[in-house]
């Protein structure tokens, strides 16, 4: 019997995380006072030089997504010149030609497999035939071996 699993809700997860982050940003406050002056400096160093690049990072992701925004709305309108997706002309054509790739793989497997039954059927003739043209004594027909002998006598 498998055991329940619980899933906490969404708000109570946020409320976990929230006074995780409060714990250990009190446990910090409380060891800085402790560290020493040159290590203090390092760190409010850190600290101006990480809050630079958070803004120079988003300055780039806002720069970066308008040209985005601008050759989004061009190639809509290079779509709706050239007739769209529901332009009632040719329709058909690219569904048949996206299809194409499916229906030839399709047809590849059923040559394949008729080819595979063919050469069963074409090996099984060749046994029966050197069964039926071969002098034997009836014992040899009931010899399990005797299939494969044959077999083996024809490559």
């Amino acid at each position: 019997m498998k055991s329940p699993t619980f899933t906490a809700p969404a708000a109570d997860l946020d409320a976990r995380i929230t006074r995780f982050g409060l714990r250990v940003a009190a446990g910090l406050t409380e060891r800085s006072a402790e560290l020493p002056h040159d290590v203090s400096e390092r760190l409010r160093f850190a600290r101006e030089q990480a809050l630079a690049r958070a803004a120079q990072a988003r300055a780039a992701a806002a720069s970066a997504t308008a040209p985005a925004r601008a050759n989004t709305v061009q190639m809509g309108a290079t779509l709706a010149l050239s007739g769209g997706p529901r332009s009632s002309e040719g329709g058909l054509w690219p569904k048949l030609v996206s299809a194409l790739p499916l229906i030839l793989l399709l047809a590849g497997l059923l040559v394949m497999h008729r080819n595979q039954q063919h050469e069963q059927i074409v090996a099984a003739a060749e046994v029966d035939t050197a069964l039926l043209s071969d002098n034997l004594p009836p014992a040899a027909f009931s010899d399990p071996g005797f299939a494969e002998f044959l077999r083996d006598g024809q490559d």
